[in-house]
């Protein structure tokens, strides 16, 4: 799409020399491209507000992204509001581009926080970007009053200001106290230190429940041969092809080949369950407990 190919390397120098549009021009811009997709207009638009975009790109290089990124990711916010932008709704494009590039940069810089997803929703999105200013301003409050807070009256008041449920505090203050760091770096500072992977609770199964389930398994094995010779053959030969193969036949084919109504096999079927029930219940008290 040409709307994609609008902004290449947008550098704050050339955004600063950058045309600076009245209502009137950025109405007639925006109807070109909304309504004949004229990319020319497109592109007078978006460079005219490029320095917008930088200006608050620039606001969010605390949180340690680079500022090119940030710039890019700008851009491109302010791509999709020009894509989107009504001039019939009679409000300037800048007004309504801010809330597209800072909702671009947004994402990216908690897309960018950790590898581990920050949040996603409006309200944790508000938490981090809003946590630490809030946190600052009621420290502040509180060394001026002489009441000191600790930390669990501090994340009430932090869920209170900003409106967000006290656990998404809590969650958030410890994603943003901490880093990510690598499983393969060493615990010591010894060469021979092992690993914080080697550290990991390993999630196969240990040898002694590959016993215990071996064991089971045969047990239980056991329990149904036997069950199974408490049937006739044409019981067994039912339940066999309806139950132990791997492509269960139906009721209709059974019928057919044992010269039965599919109503009737249905019934055999049914009592043979009833007799295996019995064998195995006679066989243990742990079938007993698992039937009933």
């Amino acid at each position: 799409m040409a709307l994609d190919q609008t902004l290449e390397n947008p550098l704050p120098r050339q955004a600063m020399k950058a045309e600076l549009l009245d209502a009137d021009t950025e109405r007639r811009l925006a109807y070109a491209w909304r309504d004949d997709r004229d990319v020319e207009s497109l592109h007078r638009l978006i460079n005219a507000y490029m320095r917008l975009a930088i200006s608050m790109a620039a606001k969010f290089k605390r949180y340690g992204a680079p500022m090119n990124d940030l710039i890019q990711e700008a851009g491109l916010g302010l791509m999709k509001a020009a894509d989107k932008f009504d001039p019939d709704r009679g409000v300037r494009f800048s007004t309504y581009a801010v809330w597209w590039i800072k909702a671009s940069i947004q994402d990216y810089v908690m897309r960018n926080w950790s590898m581990v997803r920050t949040g996603s929703t409006s309200s944790q999105k508000s938490l981090f970007f809003n946590m630490r200013r809030v946190q600052a301003q009621l420290e502040r409050e509180a060394r001026s009053s002489g009441v000191p807070l600790d930390q669990h009256q501090l994340h009430q008041k932090i869920a209170t200001e900003i409106g967000v449920p006290l656990r998404d505090v809590e969650m958030m203050e410890g994603r943003l106290s901490g880093a990510d760091f690598s499983l393969n770096a060493v615990q010591s500072t010894d060469e021979e230190g092992r690993e914080w992977i080697d550290a990991l609770e390993d999630d196969a199964s240990q040898a002694e429940d590959l016993v215990q389930e071996r064991h089971d398994r045969r047990q239980l094995r056991k329990w149904l041969v036997t069950a199974l010779q408490a049937l006739n053959d044409r019981e067994r030969f039912i339940i066999t092809e309806r139950k132990l193969r791997d492509r269960p036949r139906t009721l209709e084919s059974l019928g057919t080949e044992l010269g039965l109504s599919k109503e009737r096999v249905r019934q055999l079927e049914a009592g043979a369950f009833q007799k295996m029930r019995k064998s195995l219940e006679s066989q243990s008290r742990e079938v007993q407990k698992l039937l009933s």
